[in-house]
């Protein structure tokens, strides 16, 4: 197991290696001059290679990117080009209101996932199971932000019982805190939680055909007993690798929910960052959110691994 751990390090440390390559490439092929965007279509030329020689875009691409990634290695994410600021305590700052919203979210999502799966495998023969069947599908075909919307339009507008937008610091007030999130979570959550239905379903489905799941029975165990006892955590092997692309999902789908819901997240940094073509700032988010996708993955192997003891 150590040395499984040591070759998935490994991996997930090429990985961000490349990764970072491929962002800052990307970025680096972008129009338009960082020095030149300062200080708007009136300036010097003098003024903007003394601006350039400051942000250090006038040295070889390949010395800027080891100075970047050198930095990112040790927490330095550079200076703002618009606002001459450390980006690093801006992404902190805004990368735990992400987390909890994308934790949150995903909560929900399994909390409505698992049992409606379980359910509807159960019962795949009756009405009911079918009706989860179909409304989950009916999920997978809504997007995070329109059901965003509709909840707005119900519990904010029609109902006034939660706020359509708007975020409360935990320390502020704990309750107002919750209520800001409720509906963002419930947008995240409810989408992802049809399409986790789907795949619990499955998996249940083909767990209860197999031939351990019948001898359980044919001992004495009755259904109930015998899946909760057998069969719930052969079924959870391929449902956790859909629960990891589910969170890099939700991370993604957590920048547009940000900017419906007005919360000061690192969806709405970047989107900031784009509107005001602060290229580093952009960059460093991007960066972060690649990342964070690498470091889901790796967890997801290491669970998979913890889980199926033929891979042991």
């Amino acid at each position: 197991m150590t040395l499984y751990l040591l070759k998935r390090l490994a991996v997930l440390v090429a990985s961000t290696a490349v990764a970072g390559v491929v962002v800052f490439a990307f970025m680096a092929l972008l129009p338009g001059d960082p020095a030149e965007i300062a200080l708007g279509v009136n300036a010097t030329p003098e003024a903007v290679a003394a601006l350039r020689e400051q942000f250090g875009t006038d040295r070889p691409p390949v010395v800027q990117f080891l100075d970047w990634f050198g930095g990112l290695a040790q927490g330095d994410f550079g200076t703002s080009y618009v606002t001459s600021a450390p980006i690093g305590p801006q992404i902190s700052d805004r990368l735990g209101v992400t987390a909890v919203l994308v934790l949150g979210g995903m909560a929900v999502a399994v909390a409505i996932a698992v049992p409606l799966g379980t359910f509807a495998a159960v019962h795949h023969r009756n009405p009911l199971g079918a009706a989860i069947s179909a409304v989950s599908q009916i999920g997978i075909a809504i997007p995070a932000f329109l059901a965003g919307i509709l909840l707005v339009f119900v519990f904010a507008v029609k109902a006034q019982a939660l706020p359509s937008g708007g975020y409360v610091p935990i320390a502020d007030s704990p309750g107002e805190w919750l209520r800001s999130l409720l509906l963002p979570w419930l947008s995240l959550g409810l989408v992802q939680g049809a399409v986790l239905t789907r795949y619990v379903r499955s998996a249940v489905l083909d767990v209860m055909r197999e031939d351990y799941l019948r001898t359980a029975r044919a001992k004495g165990r009755g259904s109930t007993g015998a899946l909760w006892r057998h069969g719930l955590r052969n079924a959870s092997i391929p449902v956790v690798t859909v629960l990891g692309l589910q969170l890099a999902t939700l991370l993604i789908g957590a920048v547009v929910v940000e900017r419906v819901f007005v919360i000061p997240g690192l969806g709405d940094l970047l989107l900031n960052g784009v509107a005001g073509r602060d290229l580093l700032l952009v960059q460093g988010v991007v960066m972060v959110l690649v990342a964070a996708v690498l470091l889901i993955n790796f967890v997801v192997d290491v669970a998979y691994h913890l889980l199926d003891p033929r891979l042991r």
